[in-house]
């Protein structure tokens, strides 16, 4: 029984981190994880797409239990994949870089006193002063201008008085200019957006391009929410991004990412434990009969639970059962019967559940047929 590719039900959700994921004070709305588990159980690919560096990436990612699949980040300069097993988290996918100098040179010309932020991938900027911790994620280092110019970058932030009114000498440069706000801009390489990275991804995943959904509320999602087969603003964004997107949703101060979440997958009991929840969302969206395959190996994920289906005659993996990894064989057989999807037992004494072993993406695989029970 070996794998192909994954069920092409799925959808590829692009989701903005903040002021769609967590608010002004970093707080992540209650229930986001949850939901976020749910829509993964389904089958769908979720991908992070930020503005944020990847230093500012990581952490929130964790906090959201997203440490495994592709994000966007640095306004879609970088595109990496993330991996617990990797020994920094992630492996980079993709890094847009361009030469920094010339438009730095600019910026120096219109705006004398511009501070300036070139990001060192995955640790933090190296800068021309110190900036606040609170404006950029990750470590700081002052360095010279010279310096600042001398190397290929994935993204610079200039930060002045006005410096909005100068965008477009800036872009005379070749560059990408994002406004922030009237003092911050961000720049990156020619013609790199949001949605040119994540249409990178979307492509490798195997995803129609009318099967995207995008979350976002600023201005640098308006690229984002043009590509997406179905487009959400946030309640809080402004006037332009709100007229852009195919539908607008609830502020975040009121969890409005949750119910474009919850429109992905099917209504379960809201008394399930996660762990049967996911597992009566994945049997619910695969088209045909499903197994829960168990992963055992060793490192961060020492056991990992997910769903599969038989699609064709093959075996091709529908999901994840984020609540499934590190838990116990018995506690998910608990799960599944708790969903309402008894499965094959023996025929005397306990009559415990029948594993199958089965080869393929780990040391050692098991696998639980699972069926609905009868009303």
């Amino acid at each position: 029984m070996s794998a192909a590719t994954t069920t092409s039900t799925r959808v590829m959700v692009a989701l903005d981190i903040d002021g769609t994921l967590i608010d002004g004070d970093r707080r992540i709305p209650a229930g986001t994880v949850e939901a976020l588990d749910l829509v993964r159980a389904a089958g769908h690919e979720v991908v992070l797409a930020t503005g944020r560096s990847l230093a500012g990436l990581l952490p929130i990612a964790t906090r959201l239990g997203l440490t495994q699949g592709r994000a966007v980040c640095s306004n879609g300069a970088l595109t990496v994949r993330l991996d617990r097993g990797a020994p920094s988290g992630y492996d980079v996918v993709e890094a847009r870089t361009f030469d920094p100098s010339p438009v730095i040179g600019r910026a120096l010309d219109v705006a004398p006193g511009v501070r300036v932020a070139v990001e060192e991938v995955g640790w933090g900027w190296r800068t021309s002063s110190v900036f606040e911790p609170d404006e950029l994620n990750g470590q700081q280092k002052t360095v010279q201008m010279s310096e600042l110019k001398a190397r290929p970058a994935t993204r610079l932030a200039l930060h002045a008085p006005e410096i909005r009114r100068h965008m477009s000498d800036l872009r005379a440069t070749g560059v990408t200019v994002a406004p922030q706000r009237r003092d911050w801009l961000d720049i990156t390489a020619p013609g790199v957006n949001k949605a040119v990275a994540l249409d990178v991804v979307r492509a490798a995943l195997g995803i129609p391009e009318n099967r995207t959904v995008a979350v976002g509320d600023g201005i640098n999602d308006l690229d984002m929410l043009a590509w997406a087969g179905r487009s959400v603003a946030m309640g809080q964004a402004p006037a332009i991004v709100r007229s852009a997107a195919d539908q607008i949703t609830g502020s975040i101060d009121e969890a409005g990412a949750l119910s474009v979440l919850a429109s992905l997958v099917p209504a379960v009991d809201g008394a399930l434990s996660p762990l049967a929840a996911q597992i009566a969302t994945a049997e619910r969206t695969t088209p045909g009969f499903v197994v829960l395959r168990v992963w055992h190996g060793v490192g961060p994920e020492l056991a990992r639970c997910e769903a599969w289906t038989l699609q064709n005659g093959q075996w091709v993996r529908h999901a994840p059962i984020p609540s499934g990894v590190g838990s116990p064989m018995r506690a998910i057989e608990s799960a599944a019967l708790e969903a309402g999807l008894p499965y094959p037992r023996g025929d005397e004494g306990r009559r415990r559940a029948q594993w199958r072993s089965v080869t393929g993406d780990g040391p050692a695989g098991f696998e639980l047929p699972l069926s609905r029970a009868s009303p």
